[in-house]
């Protein structure tokens, strides 16, 4: 990892800023479902996704509902929010995919925030984009039927996961959005039924 590399990712931030990140940081790779955060723990650290993305959920007694993607160069404002209030988390992040990212403390990104400007306005940027993602996701679970949410789903995963096909189960679908995986089946074939999707042997694709 070199400042090159990062500033690809980061081109918003100071040099000196990333070269303190290679100094203080580390790089990890995190295989696909692996939880990176659970609801109620303190953060203590914020990944930045190189390649790949992480899921942001909020946990429920009985399901699990998506609220955002953190893609590459992007972070987790809701953790970023508890770690500096010192916190708990209210949200669980897991690895959508096999993901590439750079580990930075919390301790360093406070101290980072009063020396270099371009920290908080990554962060604020962050703040208004998430703030919308989350109107979405409420615009959608109140307004959308099921099947409008499926489709919508597929769309935006294969936006972040930059392909055209995707290669998930009924199951992941069905936690990702609150439902039950018999539920998520029976859309998916209406859908591909309306010739707006296609599976075959698994593998989604939107038509």
């Amino acid at each position: 990892m070199n400042l090159n590399t990062v500033k690809e990712h980061l081109p918003y931030l100071e040099d000196d800023l990333i070269k303190e990140i290679l100094k203080t940081s580390d790089k990890v790779n995190i295989p696909k479902n692996t939880v990176i955060l659970k609801k109620g723990e303190y953060v203590k650290v914020l990944p930045i996704p190189l390649s790949g993305y992480i899921k942001v959920l909020h946990q429920q007694e009985i399901k699990d509902l998506l609220l955002y993607y953190i893609q590459e160069g992007e972070s987790c404002i809701m953790s970023f929010s508890a770690g500096l209030e010192n916190g708990k988390s209210k949200v669980m992040a897991i690895a959508g995919e096999d993901t590439t990212a750079i580990i930075i403390s919390i301790e360093n990104v406070k101290l980072w925030l009063k020396k270099y400007p371009s920290i908080n306005t990554l962060f604020y940027k962050l703040y208004n984009q998430r703030y919308q993602e989350l109107l979405t996701t409420i615009n959608d679970i109140v307004f959308l039927k099921l099947d409008e949410r499926v489709y919508e789903y597929l769309r935006n995963k294969l936006n972040v996961s930059k392909t055209n096909s995707l290669k998930l189960k009924h199951r992941e679908i069905a936690e990702d959005l609150g439902s039950s995986r018999e539920v998520i089946t029976r859309v998916l074939k209406k859908l591909e039924i309306e010739n707006k999707i296609d599976v075959k042997s698994g593998i989604i694709k939107i038509l």
